[in-house]
């Protein structure tokens, strides 16, 4: 009788495992479709707004500081998405350098603006600054992790 349950309970674990690995594999398909298709709809989405803002400027006929601005938060959304398809890692970096350029138009704009106080534009100049200590402490903190952060021998 005992031969019988553990032939029995040895039967249940190879089945449990099997399927274990089995939704395993599943799963692990669907995060990774997922993914894939999020990046391009976000890389796809990126292009075609950075070409509707490229187009705006030329209809306008000039291009302001905030226009160009606006144009290098799409290149680094885009430059993002390349990162993390290639590596799966998402640079944070990057996002806190989006959001700084942000920050940079919207500290133009209020210095544009003929209503608004000094007070608006230390607030936006702080933001930025606090965004640029985190950015220094994220590079003395991936030093070790991220190879971009060492600098290059070459000769």
């Amino acid at each position: 009788m005992t031969d019988a349950q553990s032939g029995l309970t040895q039967t249940a674990a190879k089945l449990h495992r099997r399927m274990k690995a089995t939704a395993d594999a599943v799963g692990i398909l669907l995060v990774d479709g997922f993914h894939y298709l999020a990046l391009f709809a976000i890389g796809a989405t990126t292009v075609w707004s950075a070409v509707a803002a490229f187009i705006s400027m030329l209809g306008k006929g000039r291009a302001e500081l905030t226009d160009i601005l606006l144009l290098f938060i799409y290149l680094e959304i885009g430059a993002t998405v390349g990162i993390y398809f290639k590596t799966t890692r998402l640079p944070v970096r990057y996002l806190i350098y989006i959001a700084m350029t942000a920050l940079g138009r919207v500290l133009i704009e209020i210095g544009g603006a003929e209503h608004k106080t000094g007070k608006d534009l230390l607030i936006v100049a702080g933001a930025i600054l606090v965004l640029s200590f985190a950015v220094l402490v994220l590079r003395f903190a991936s030093h070790k992790d991220d190879p971009s952060d060492r600098p290059s021998y070459e000769a």
